[in-house]
């Protein structure tokens, strides 16, 4: 999904949404991009895409820049039209996938611009009742199939599946101020966390904080690691040095990719310029003490082992 900055129209002209789709079009040949729903509203976008070459930000690197740029050309202005990087969320496709085509399609209606979806023209809701040729590059007929085998039976389910409400489930997570980054129950966010989350928060992918442990987790496993009861690596004593606590602190920051404020309040911290210090402590003894780093990297191993067994 993309919005338009300040809200400006995406998509002020025919020609402009024109352009896009045939640019989508290109995207899905050029990049082997699955591109299976879409729905273009007044000032934004709604994408359903499967990346079997695990390159979505180049793809959408490319649909967003060179749409800017012939929205530009196009209507003689300059500088960037979208509000900045998409927003992305990975589906787990077994529970979600039927309902998120169908949340898509109906965007006009419940934006009130028609009454019927067959009144729609900027959609791909018209691609999946056509047996055109020209909508062959949609990657449609695998969610076709999850309804019925035969074409014409796909097509009466289909048209019965769409007129039904969107399910309350989607509306709330899409009526979320700030969207997770992942559709799924826990079983499927842990074993998204388990086969993808390396130990590392990588800020250009800010999915990577949905994967990372929690709080409550990295204080478990630093207890266990050095034997500690909870009560311990929450004492603070000024001029006493507590290893644990700092460490469970550095691993909150760089592993669980927690603000130094929500770190503060959870080790009973007020000033967070503490907790950054302690932080700061452990970054520093890491570059001379071969030991602490092993003792990192197997408290990180005890957290990734964990949450495998427990999947």
């Amino acid at each position: 999904m993309n919005r338009a900055r300040r809200g400006q129209v995406a998509f002020p002209a025919k020609e402009d949404k024109l352009a896009f789709l045939y640019l989508l079009m290109e995207t899905a040949d050029m990049f082997n991009l699955n591109v299976s729903a879409w729905c273009l509203m007044e000032s934004h976008y709604h994408l359903l895409v499967q990346t079997p070459d695990a390159n979505l930000a180049r793809c959408m690197r490319h649909i967003n820049g060179v749409y800017t740029q012939k929205y530009n050309f196009r209507h003689g202005c300059d500088g960037t039209l979208f509000r900045g990087r998409y927003k992305s969320i990975l589906v787990d496709a077994d529970n979600y996938l039927l309902e998120l085509v169908r949340y898509i399609h109906r965007n006009p209606l419940r934006a009130g611009l028609v009454e019927k979806l067959s009144q729609y023209k900027w959609s791909s809701h018209k691609a999946y009742l056509s047996g055109s040729e020209k909508w062959d590059w949609v990657h449609k007929d695998f969610i076709l199939e999850m309804l019925a085998e035969s074409r014409n039976t796909q097509l009466r389910k289909y048209r019965r599946f769409v007129r039904k409400k969107d399910s309350h489930e989607l509306c709330s997570f899409f009526e979320k101020m700030n969207l997770p980054s992942i559709m799924g129950d826990k079983s499927f966010i842990d074993w998204v966390r388990d086969t993808f989350f390396n130990g590392k928060i990588d800020h250009n992918i800010p999915q990577t904080k949905t994967l990372a442990p929690s709080i409550d987790e990295i204080k478990k496993i630093v207890c266990e690691y050095y034997q500690l009861d909870e009560q311990e690596i929450d004492l603070s004593r000024r001029g006493v040095e507590n290893l644990p606590r700092d460490v469970a602190m550095y691993l909150m920051r760089f592993v669980g990719g927690k603000a130094l404020l929500c770190i503060g309040d959870s080790m009973g911290i007020r000033n967070y310029s503490s907790v950054s210090s302690a932080v700061h402590r452990i970054k520093k003894k890491l570059s001379k003490d071969k030991q602490l780093e092993k003792d990192i990297q197997l408290m990180l191993d005890i957290f990734i082992n964990k949450s495998q067994t427990e999947t």
